[in-house]
C-alpha cells in the first residue's frame, strides 16, 4: 500500500516540541497539509541551503545545534480486509536526516541514513476494523548529517515512498540472484538464494530448480549496458511467489583490467545527483526515465550513483535500458577536511564509535540493491578521507558480494578497494597512470598492488557553466592505454531551484535563499540544466565519446567500432554532400559488418559537380526503433572537406574620401577624430574597435585551479582605455594606429586598423602587435561593434548550430545555419560568456525585410551577437538581469581563450590557451537590403 500523498504537516524551528501530535485523538485541522514524497523547504518551510565542503552547523560530533528545523506528519489509512493475518511492515525508502515512528501512538522507532531504506514491523501497531494513525517526526540535523556533506543542497523531509507491505505466511523476506556467465563458452550459471524453500524457474530457459542450486545453462544471451538482455523469472514459495529480472554477467578485475563478460569495458558516464529544481530530491518515477533516455541518446553508458544510493526505481530502468552502475554508498564526510586531506581524529571513518553506523550504511546499500545486474561496482562512499572503518565496510561487502569490485577514491594507497580511482586528474597524470608508471607509493607491497589495479576517474570534465574543455584529450588517453576505462563526468544536471520573480523566472544557486554560509553557484556543475534541457557540454561530450568513429583513410572512409560487445549491424550509415552549405546530393553508405574494436574502410561515395566550399557529412544512425530511440536517432557522424572555397580575384580599391561631415568609405563614415565607423550606408553602427574581454566563465573565476580572472582584473583587462595615436586617410586605404591598455599598467596593444573598400565590400584588417612582457592568455582578442537592435536574425555560413570553443568544438559541424540573436544565447545559470559561433565564413544579421549587415571572415572568425555588452553580461547574477538594449553588440574575434575545467580540475590546456602574441587577421562587411533610416 503507497501511503503517498497529502500528509498533514507542522514545522517548528527546534526539535524539543511535545510529541502528543503522536496520539490519535490530537487535532491536527490547524496543521499544514504536505506532499509525501517531498522536501519541505520547497513548499515554504525554512530554506533551501547549499553548501559543498563547509558543514552549515557547527562540527562537533555527534552534536548538532538545539535550533534544529523539525517536521511533524500526520496520515491516516485503513489496512485492505485480506491483510488480517499477516505480518505487515511499514517501509521508508528516504527521510532526510532522521525520524522517530509513531503508528497508534505506539514507539515504532527511528531511522536515519537519508537515502537508505529502513524497514519496521508494525503488525502488533496495527488497528485492523478502523482508521490507523501513522505519525513521523523529522529532524533536519542529526548526527547522520556528519556522514551526508555531498555537494548538494540541504533538503529535508520524506522524500521517497512510504509504504505498507503486507508479509505472508512462507514469505521470502531475502533472496540473492547469481546470475554468471561464461564468455569462453557462451554459457550461464543461475543460482538464487532465499532465505526459506522455494523453487525458481525462468520458462525461456526451461530452468526449474529448487533454490539455493546452480543450474548451468548451456547457452544464453548476456547483459550488458550496450545489450542489456533480461530473462524473466519467478522465485516461489509457500507463500508467496516474487518476479525475476534476470541479467547473466560476469565482473572481474584480471590482468589489470576491470572485465565484463570477460571484455574490458571503457566507462562513458557521469555522475548523478537526484534533483529536480522543483521538487528537490523527490523526484518522479517519469523523471528518472526521462534521465536515462537522454544518458543513453547521448552515448553515455554509465551512471555513479553520486554519492548514496539512488531510488531503487531508478536502477530498474538501468537494468533495463542498459547503463552501468557505480552504485555508492550514502557516506560523505567532506567537511573535516575544510584545508587539507590531513586525518582528522573525530573523522567517523577512522573513529571506532562509528564503524557499526558505516558498516551498516554499506550494508542497508548491498542487501537492497544486491539483484540487478547493471550494478557492475560497489563504492564505499566519496570524499571522507581514508580511514579503518573503510576496511571493516570492505570486509562485510566482500564477505556478502565476493563477485563485485570495490572502489573508493579519496584513499589514494586502495589499502581497501579493487580499483583505483581519482578524480580531476590532470591530462600528463593520466598518461602516467596509463603506463602504470605513476609516482609510488611509500609502502613497495601497496604500491605493486595499486599498480597492478585498473584505473577509473570517478570524477572529471567538471561541468561548470560553459565547459567542460579538454574531453578529446581525456578520452584519447582511455583509447590510448587500456589500463584507463574511462570515467564520469561531473556531473549530470544543474542545481537549479525554480524562483518566480515579477522579473521573470530563473534557477536559484547558493545564496540566493539567505543562507550565511554557501558556496554560490558551486551547485551548477550539470551536462543539463535545471530544466533538464541538454547543455552544449553535454552535446560536446556525446560526440567525444561516440561509440562509431568516422574518419578520413587517404580519400576513403575508415569506419571504426569503438563498442565493447556489440557490431555495427544495428546502424545505418547516410551521407550528404553540401556545396557552400546547401545540400546537393545525399544517399546511404554499404558498410559490411564489423565486429567490436574492428574497423572497415569503404570508398567515398560517387559525388556531383560542386563549385564551392564542400563538404561530406557522414552519420551513423539506428537501423530501428529501440527502446530508448527512434530509428534515424543519430550516434556519431564525421565530416570530410571536399573542396576548397573559390577565392575571387579582388578588384580595384575604391577611393577614401574626405568629407564634412567625417571620411568616406565605400558604404562606410567613419569619424575623423578617432577613426571610427559610425555608419554603413544609412545604419548607425558603433565600433568596431580592439576587445579583449569576456564574461569570464566559471572556469575563469577565483576558485578555479587556473583563476584567469584574477589575473585579468587586477592587470584591468575589463577597462581597457583606447588612445588613438593616428588617423590617416589615404588615396585608397585609411589607416587608424592606437594603444590599447589598462589603467596603472605599462602593458599594452598596438593596434593597426586598416580600412579599404573593394565593389561593394568595406574590408578591415586588424593588426595588434603586444606592447610589453605579456605572461597572461588574453581572454579573447577581436573587435567589437554595435548595429541597430532591429537586426535581430541571424544566418551563418561556419560551425554550428551550437556554440563552439577552441578547446569544445567536436559537437560542432560546417553548414548554413539560421537563429534569432535571442536564440544564439546560451542561458548558463550564472551568466557568462557564451554562444560563440565559431570559424564563421559569413555571418547575416537582418531585421525582419532583410535589410542589415553581412559580415565575412577571411577565411575564418569567430562571432558572438547578443543584446547586452559583455560587461553587462560580466555583471549580471542570473539571466532575467539582462534586459536587452537598444543595440545589439557583434564580436568578431580572431579568437577566445579555451574553457579548460578548472572550476574542478586541469585548467585550459596549453594548445588552447590564446596568449599576447603579433596577430592580424581580415574581416569583411557589406551592406544588406534597403538602407536603414
Amino acid at each position: 500500500m503507497d501511503l503517498s500523498g497529502d500528509w498533514r504537516f507542522r514545522w517548528s524551528t527546534r526539535a524539543d516540541g511535545d510529541t502528543d501530535f503522536a496520539a490519535a485523538g490530537f487535532d491536527d485541522t490547524e496543521w499544514a497539509v504536505l506532499p509525501v514524497p517531498a522536501n519541505w523547504q520547497l513548499h515554504g518551510y525554512g530554506a533551501p541551503a547549499y553548501t559543498n565542503v563547509r558543514y552549515p552547523f557547527p562540527v562537533e560530533p555527534p552534536h548538532v545545534p538545539t535550533d534544529n528545523p523539525t517536521g511533524d506528519y500526520r496520515v491516516t489509512f485503513e489496512v485492505p480486509p485480506g491483510w488480517r493475518g499477516q505480518r505487515v511492515l511499514l517501509r521508508f525508502d528516504g527521510v532526510d536526516s532522521c525520524a522517530r515512528i509513531w503508528l497508534n501512538g505506539n514507539d515504532v522507532g527511528i531511522t536515519s541514513g537519508s537515502r537508505l531504506p529502513a524497514e519496521f514491523d508494525v503488525t502488533g501497531s496495527l488497528d485492523w476494523t478502523a482508521t490507523n494513525l501513522l505519525a513521523v517526526r523529522v529532524h533536519q540535523w542529526s548526527s547522520g548529517s556528519y556522514l551526508e556533506d555531498q555537494d548538494m543542497w540541504w533538503l529535508s523531509g520524506i522524500f521517497r515512498a512510504v509504504t505498507l507491505i503486507a508479509r505472508p505466511d512462507g514469505g521470502i523476506d531475502d533472496y540473492f540472484v547469481h546470475a554468471d556467465y561464461d564468455h569462453l563458452t557462451g554459457g550461464g550459471t543461475l543460482t538464487v538464494d532465499a532465505d526459506v524453500p522455494a523453487r525458481v524457474t525462468v520458462p525461456e530457459l526451461g530452468i526449474d530448480a529448487p533454490a539455493g542450486q546452480a543450474v548451468r545453462v548451456p547457452a544464453v544471451e548476456p547483459w550488458s549496458a550496450e545489450s542489456p538482455r533480461l530473462y524473466d523469472g519467478v522465485l516461489a514459495a509457500a507463500g508467496e511467489r516474487i518476479p525475476l529480472r534476470i541479467g547473466f554477467r560476469r565482473v572481474t578485475v584480471d590482468g589489470g583490467l576491470l572485465l565484463v563478460n570477460g571484455s574490458r569495458v571503457l566507462f562513458r558516464g557521469v555522475n548523478r545527483h537526484e534533483f529536480d529544481p522543483d521538487r528537490g530530491r523527490a523526484v518522479t518515477a517519469e523523471t528518472m526515465r526521462a534521465d536515462v533516455l537522454l544518458m543513453k541518446r547521448h552515448n553515455i553508458n554509465a551512471v555513479r550513483t553520486s554519492h548514496y544510493p539512488p531510488d531503487p526505481r531508478f536502477l530498474e530502468l538501468c537494468d533495463e535500458y542498459g547503463l552501468y552502475v557505480i552504485d555508492e554508498c550514502d557516506l560523505e564526510t567532506h567537511g573535516f577536511f575544510p584545508a587539507t586531506w590531513d586525518a582528522t581524529p573525530d573523522n567517523p571513518v577512522d573513529d571506532p564509535n562509528w564503524r557499526d553506523e558505516l558498516v551498516g550504511r554499506m550494508r542497508r546499500m548491498v542487501e537492497r540493491d544486491k539483484n540487478h545486474p547493471s550494478i557492475v561496482l560497489w563504492s564505499l562512499g566519496n570524499e571522507s578521507g581514508s580511514g579503518r572503518n573503510f576496511g571493516a565496510m570492505a570486509g562485510w561487502a566482500r564477505e556478502r558480494d565476493p563477485l563485485r569490485p570495490l572502489l573508493y577514491e579519496r584513499d589514494y594507497t586502495c589499502r581497501y578497494v579493487d580499483v583505483y580511482s581519482r578524480m580531476y586528474t590532470p591530462h600528463a597524470d593520466v598518461e602516467l597512470i596509463g603506463q602504470r608508471d605513476e609516482p609510488p607509493l611509500e609502502d613497495p607491497e601497496l604500491d605493486a598492488r595499486r599498480r597492478a589495479m585498473p584505473f577509473i576517474l570517478c570524477e572529471y570534465g567538471h561541468a561548470m557553466g560553459n565547459g567542460p574543455g579538454g574531453l578529446t584529450e581525456y578520452q584519447e588517453l582511455f583509447e590510448r592505454y587500456p589500463r584507463c576505462q574511462g570515467g564520469f563526468i561531473w556531473e549530470w544536471i544543474d542545481h537549479g531551484i525554480r524562483v518566480r520573480t515579477g522579473r521573470g523566472e530563473y534557477f536559484g544557486y547558493g545564496g540566493d535563499f539567505g543562507e550565511p554560509l554557501h558556496d554560490g553557484n558551486f551547485v551548477a556543475d550539470g551536462l543539463l540544466f535545471p530544466d533538464r534541457t541538454p547543455s552544449p557540454g553535454l552535446l560536446e561530450y556525446k560526440k567525444v565519446i561516440e561509440p562509431v568513429r568516422i574518419t578520413d583513410d587517404g580519400g576513403a572512409l575508415r569506419i571504426s567500432n569503438l563498442h565493447d560487445f556489440r557490431t555495427l549491424s544495428h546502424l545505418d550509415f547516410e551521407w550528404s554532400v553540401e556545396d557552400e552549405g546547401i545540400e546537393r546530393a545525399s544517399g546511404s553508405l554499404e558498410v559490411p559488418e564489423v565486429g567490436p574494436g574492428e574497423s572497415v574502410v569503404v570508398p567515398v561515395p560517387d559525388l556531383p559537380l560542386l563549385s564551392g566550399e564542400a563538404w561530406l557529412t557522414v552519420r551513423a544512425v539506428l537501423a530501428k526503433d529501440v527502446p530508448w530511440a527512434a530509428a534515424g536517432h543519430e550516434i556519431g557522424w564525421t565530416q570530410l572537406k571536399i573542396r576548397d572555397a573559390t577565392v575571387a580575384e579582388a578588384g580595384p580599391r575604391r577611393p577614401v574620401t574626405v568629407l564634412t561631415e567625417g571620411i568616406r568609405l565605400g558604404a562606410g563614415l567613419f569619424d575623423p577624430a578617432d577613426g571610427r565607423l559610425v555608419r554603413l550606408g544609412a545604419m548607425p553602427v558603433e565600433g568596431p574597435r580592439l576587445d579583449v574581454w569576456r564574461a569570464p566563465i566559471d572556469n575563469d573565476r577565483w576558485f578555479s585551479s587556473d583563476p584567469n580572472e584574477l589575473a585579468w582584473r587586477d592587470l584591468g583587462l575589463h577597462r581597457m582605455q583606447h588612445r588613438v595615436a593616428e588617423v590617416a586617410p589615404g588615396p585608397d586605404e585609411l589607416v587608424v594606429r592606437t594603444r590599447v591598455a589598462p589603467a596603472a599598467s605599462r602593458l599594452g596593444l598596438f593596434v593597426t586598423y586598416r580600412w579599404t573598400v573593394t565593389g561593394d565590400q568595406l574590408g578591415l584588417r586588424v593588426e595588434v602587435e603586444p606592447d610589453g612582457d605579456w605572461e597572461l592568455p588574453l581572454p579573447r582578442l577581436g573587435v567589437r561593434m554595435a548595429v541597430p537592435a532591429e537586426l535581430g536574425n541571424v544566418s551563418w555560413f561556419g560551425l554550428g548550430p551550437g556554440e563552439a570553443y577552441r578547446d569544445s568544438r567536436r559537437a560542432a559541424r560546417v553548414g548554413r545555419f539560421t537563429a534569432t540573436v535571442d536564440e544564439l544565447q546560451t542561458p548558463y545559470v550564472f551568466p557568462q560568456e557564451n554562444g560563440n559561433r565559431a570559424d564563421v565564413r559569413w555571418m547575416t544579421l537582418t531585421d525582419d525585410s532583410g535589410t542589415g549587415l553581412r559580415v565575412s571572415g577571411n577565411p575564418l572568425v569567430d562571432i558572438t551577437s547578443r543584446r547586452w555588452t559583455s560587461e553587462q553580461l560580466d555583471a549580471a547574477r542570473h539571466p532575467v538581469d539582462l534586459e536587452p538594449g537598444d543595440r545589439v553588440w557583434l564580436n568578431i574575434d580572431y579568437g577566445q581563450n579555451g574553457l579548460g575545467t578548472g572550476s574542478c580540475g586541469p585548467g585550459v590546456l596549453p594548445a588552447y590557451r590564446l596568449p599576447a602574441v603579433p596577430t592580424a587577421y581580415t574581416v569583411t562587411f557589406q551592406v544588406l537590403g534597403q538602407a536603414l533610416g
